[in-house]
């Protein structure tokens, strides 16, 4: 017992010497450096350029080992490459980069204090996407439903045509007629609302995209990949439903799952089964 008390007076003691010499300020910088690099990590994982940083380590682990061997030519070659890593590593990694600043420049500064859309109103938005997906699907109509996140889409908003209306299953299938001057293009939703039609979207430079892919799943997964957007594809070939995300395409999915998707992405559990009870004692 004794020893356990002496233990823990140690812990303490160590504690009370670190609170003398650690500042709060030094907390906040190690949480907003480990935050960093958390996201770098996560942005990195969603992008091609794992594999790249492997490339370097092993040009670093080649570096050490030829420095402790003394193999000189070896070891000048790779100081006189590494000495401009800066410029390497901006040349490597430029389309990652162009993302990651697309994202942070086109995000939105109020998003902290944006109208944020009551449980209601988010199940009957989904319910009218749901239902308008899987009833072009059977037609073959081609559409693609962008839902508007914490990155803005103004610059391609105002490539096509503002409406700014309420969300509905009749809205979205008129739009996507065939004969409809609006149905080429992209629908953008915005905070519960549908913001524009007809919008022209970024296409993926993906080169693992099958060849059988259309412009529109392509667009899809185009501005998924620079925005934090969901994305809803109905191919007019195949009358298939897919869905993009965070530059991953999610090909021929069936109405089940395509709504479980849905509702994992803009629902959680606890909320989703909250909306179905008060779903059902309206009715």
């Amino acid at each position: 017992m004794e020893k356990v008390l002496e233990i823990l007076n140690d812990i303490w003691d160590l504690l009370l010497s670190l609170r003398q010499t650690i500042r709060v300020w030094d907390i906040v910088d190690i949480l907003i450096i480990t935050y960093l690099i958390y996201r770098i990590l996560t942005f990195m994982r969603k992008t091609n350029a794992s594999s790249v940083i492997k490339g370097i380590i092993f040009v670093l682990v080649i570096a050490g080992v030829s420095n402790f061997f003394n193999l000189y030519v070896i070891t000048y070659i790779l100081n006189q490459t590494l000495q401009m890593g800066v410029l390497v590593l901006v040349v490597l990694f430029q389309p990652e980069l162009r993302k990651l600043f697309e994202k942070v420049g086109s995000s939105r500064i109020n998003v902290i204090f944006r109208k944020r859309i009551r449980l209601e109103n988010a199940e009957a938005i989904l319910r009218s996407v749901i239902s308008a997906s899987e009833t072009m699907a059977v037609n073959n109509t081609g559409a693609i439903i962008v839902f508007e996140r914490e990155v803005g889409l103004n610059d391609f908003a105002v490539t096509g045509t503002k409406i700014d209306a309420n969300v509905s299953s009749e809205l979205i299938q008129s739009i996507f007629y065939q004969n409809s001057p609006l149905h080429d293009g992209a629908l953008l939703i915005r905070d519960g609302r549908v913001l524009a039609a007809a919008c022209m979207l970024p296409m993926s430079n993906n080169v693992n995209l099958g060849r059988e892919l259309g412009m529109r799943h392509r667009a899809g997964v185009g501005i998924s990949e620079r925005s934090d957007a969901v994305v809803v594809i109905v191919s007019e070939q195949t009358g298939t439903i897919s869905v993009a995300v965070d530059g991953m395409l999610k090909r021929n999915l069936s109405d089940d799952i395509f709504e479980k998707l849905l509702r994992n992405e803009f629902m959680p559990r606890d909320k989703s089964r909250r909306a179905r009870r008060m779903k059902e004692r309206a009715s």
